[in-house]
């Protein structure tokens, strides 16, 4: 079995837990540990079963809990950079082992110190983990094609953004190379990603006032049209900030 337990996603706090029955691990922790003992009771597990929690960068929706693991003994993985007490450092393009579960950190473009998403595989089901970017690097996009699953960030609409009453410096960061992926970038980049494996894709990161989840679906179903990519908008799935989701495979 795998499974995905999508915690939070969004910009006050991400957590997401990846179990293949054997090994259990985190990514980012960004939220409290009520909320994380939500996902790890549906797996009838416990924070001290968590083999590691892996960080995507430093900004505090995903890191401001990590002491609440810290000092239950969860051994932290991240680029250098990211934080002072991290057990191992990551190295862009070199993958590691934790237990069962193999890990490919690969560059994001962000404006973080270093920041990094991944490629999980679980009983040879590979998850492409894609959030807080604001372009994916070419170098990088081999080793996206055809996974089994995705998440992947769909965070603004552009035309809401550019209405939105936010400061123009913050919006010219979103929309910056070093920013976040809007629903368009994110349709055309998995229009060229998805392939005969792909079973699922989940829409992370979504603004809460600059985005709604049908909109991201509306968004990602037209340009999959647009680009002849036939794939059921049944199997795309927007993350929430406040609800945890639930994924994977028996």
């Amino acid at each position: 079995m795998i499974s995905f337990q999508f915690i939070a996603s969004g910009s006050k706090g991400n957590a997401t837990l990846l179990y293949d029955g054997e090994t259990l691990i985190q990514i980012d922790m960004g939220i409290p540990l009520k909320r994380l003992k939500e996902g790890l009771s549906n797996l009838h597990k416990d924070v001290k079963d968590i083999q590691g929690v892996f960080l995507t960068h430093e900004h505090a929706d995903h890191i401001s809990k990590l002491p609440l693991l810290q000092k239950r003994g969860v051994k932290v993985y991240a680029s250098l950079g990211v934080c002072p007490e991290t057990d191992v450092f990551l190295t862009p393009g070199k993958e590691i082992k934790v237990g069962s579960i193999a890990v490919l950190p690969f560059s994001s473009s962000h404006d973080a110190r270093n920041p990094l998403n991944y490629v999980f595989t679980l009983k040879s089901r590979r998850l492409a983990y894609i959030t807080d970017t604001g372009v994916i690097l070419k170098k990088n996009l081999p080793l996206l094609k055809d996974c089994d699953y995705y998440v992947f960030e769909s965070n603004h609409d552009k035309t809401m953004l550019l209405s939105s009453s936010r400061p123009i410096q913050l919006k010219k960061r979103i929309l910056g190379k070093k920013g976040h992926l809007s629903n368009e970038q994110a349709g055309e980049y998995l229009s060229s990603l998805i392939g005969p494996k792909t079973k699922k894709i989940y829409l992370a990161h979504l603004s809460e006032e600059c985005n709604t989840p049908e909109i991201a679906l509306e968004t990602i179903h037209r340009v999959f049209q647009k680009n002849g990519i036939s794939f059921p908008i049944e199997d795309v799935v927007p993350l929430k900030q406040h609800c945890l989701i639930e994924g994977g495979e028996e």
